[in-house]
């Protein structure tokens, strides 16, 4: 157990994962709770914040935590929404602005020798996002920092370590966001800096022993990071006792299959690969509703999976990729206290007969962590490095009906469209990048014949989570050789296309 947690009672916000995200950049543990559901253990923590909210406090019914047991114990910083409920529960008043006070304003007065802003100049860049706004401080406040439209942009409770601010410092706009959270967590709340991917490993290797002790454990393995992570640490508290399946469902990039059981040999973990890739196709034949699709590769992954988790005499428990965001997304702030965890792509949601325990590792990390912890335990960096790829493979790559030729044809303009990303040195400068087969056929000239081929989009984009995306600009000349290329070596196309749609209102996939 972490001897200097940080909780965040999340009222909704969309920003609360980027709270967390910022504190863990401070080497500091963090966990995000629904405001309604607090956890039990609350002496664990050693420090608070409350998230902003879509909602109102002049609302009928505003979330309305019990703070008792926190508020004047425990040093507690209310961002936005959580800064607007302390001044209106607690004798000050909160009323609409006469404008909406929405993104980037500047600090225009900061209390003198005031800790909480230390090392902060007045001018300093905030970013502000609520229609309400503090007209008068709650009993005991004291104002600490204004902007040129908010009088009360930050305060603190006199004779308590209680903070209030209306902006938002978790965002990158708030220039100096994360020297606040520093001053509030480390050097008011006293909280120790010791979350660190080592001391993570450390951690989750003993307790990994202590929970799962002598039992066998299977695990789903996908090629990708977080299942990678997963099973390196696995290994490393239990060994042999962990027994690793690589399905290749048909659907993976080309070589894909062979290239990652070596790496994976490599690596010293108990593997076994499983080519089911004709069981997919038949599984397959005739699809072409998206969903559908998924279906169809979801039940035939957990026929394959079960067939093989069987053949593993006394296996007990089921490992899982899941990481945090997985969790946060499960929880609805509405939603009372129960908190389903998603079920990890490569598992497809494995039914209640395989009677396996779940251990998922990883399930208190972010995407981002989860490659530092890797890089930690001395993984590879071309593996830690790999692009997302979607649970069902190329099978929502290829619009319509699925075919063992037209998956060919994709993984061979995938394979010269990766690679030559990674030749022009721009594959790191890209989140996640693929071809889609189109479902139409184009008319084109090659030599003196006419032909009439396929048409295939390429998609590359930037993001920190995959929430959100933005089409990446690649050079003009990247984009006209590897058109060429694709064209020359590629039989069955003859036109390439550049999707340069953001996200939203467009997804990463198009299916």
């Amino acid at each position: 157990m972490q001897k200097d947690n940080v909780l965040i009672l999340d009222f909704g916000s969309q920003y609360t994962q980027l709270i967390a995200r910022r504190v863990r950049e401070l080497n500091i543990y963090c966990e995000i709770h629904p405001f309604n559901n607090p956890p039990k253990n609350l002496e664990t923590f050693k420090a608070v914040i409350l998230s902003g909210s879509p909602y109102s406090v002049r609302s009928e019914n505003p979330p309305h935590p019990d703070l008792s047991l926190i508020r004047g114990h425990k040093p507690m910083l209310a961002v936005c929404y959580g800064a607007q409920y302390l001044a209106h529960f607690s004798g000050g008043l909160v009323g609409q602005s006469n404008t909406r006070e929405y993104g980037r304003a500047n600090l225009s007065y900061v209390k003198e020798e005031e800790p909480f802003f230390a090392n902060i100049q007045m001018g300093s860049q905030v970013w502000m996002s609520h229609s309400d706004t503090i007209k008068e401080l709650p009993t005991n406040g004291v104002r600490l920092a204004s902007t040129h439209d908010v009088e009360n942009a930050a305060y603190k409770i006199e004779g308590e370590q209680t903070y209030a601010i209306q902006f938002h410092p978790e965002v990158y706009h708030s220039t100096d966001g994360k020297q606040l959270l520093e001053n509030f967590l480390v050097h008011i709340a006293g909280v120790a800096q010791t979350w660190t991917a080592n001391s993570f490993v450390e951690s989750t290797v003993a307790d990994i022993q202590e929970k799962v002790g002598t039992d066998k454990v299977v695990l789903g393995l996908s090629g990708g990071v977080d299942s990678t992570v997963a099973a390196v640490l696995l290994h490393k508290a239990i060994g042999s006792n962990l027994h690793c399946i690589f399905v290749n469902n048909g659907l993976l990039r080309k070589n894909e299959f062979t290239e990652v059981l070596k790496q994976y040999e490599g690596m010293g973990l108990n593997v076994k690969g499983v080519d089911a890739s004709s069981h997919f196709m038949t599984a397959l034949a005739g699809l072409s509703d998206p969903e559908a699709k998924r279906k169809a590769i979801g039940n035939a992954f957990i026929e394959v999976f079960d067939k093989e988790a069987n053949q593993i005499e006394d296996a007990k428990w089921l490992a899982q990729g899941t990481i945090y965001p997985d969790v946060i997304e499960s929880v609805s702030v509405n939603g009372g206290p129960s908190a389903t965890i998603k079920s990890h792509h490569n598992v497809g949601g494995l039914p209640d007969f395989m009677k396996l325990k779940i251990v998922e590792p990883l399930r208190m990390i972010f995407k981002d962590e989860v490659r530092r912890v890797g890089a930690s335990m001395g993984i590879d960096k071309e593996l830690l490095g790999r692009h997302p790829f979607p649970g069902p493979g190329l099978a929502i790559r290829i619009l319509g009906d699925i075919t063992p030729e037209k998956v060919s044809i994709l993984q061979e303009v995938d394979a010269i469209f990766i690679n030559g990303l990674k030749n022009s040195g721009l594959y790191n400068k890209v989140w996640q990048a693929g071809a889609i087969l189109l479902p139409v056929n184009s008319v084109g000239v090659m030599g003196d014949e006419r032909t009439y081929e396929k048409v295939v989009a390429l998609r590359a984009v930037e993001s920190t989570d995959g929430m959100t995306a933005d089409w990446v600009n690649l050079p003009y000349e990247f984009l006209q050789k590897t058109s060429n290329d694709i064209i020359n070596k590629v039989k069955g196309v003859n036109r390439v296309v550049y999707d340069i749609s953001s996200k939203p209102p467009a997804t990463i996939e198009w299916e």
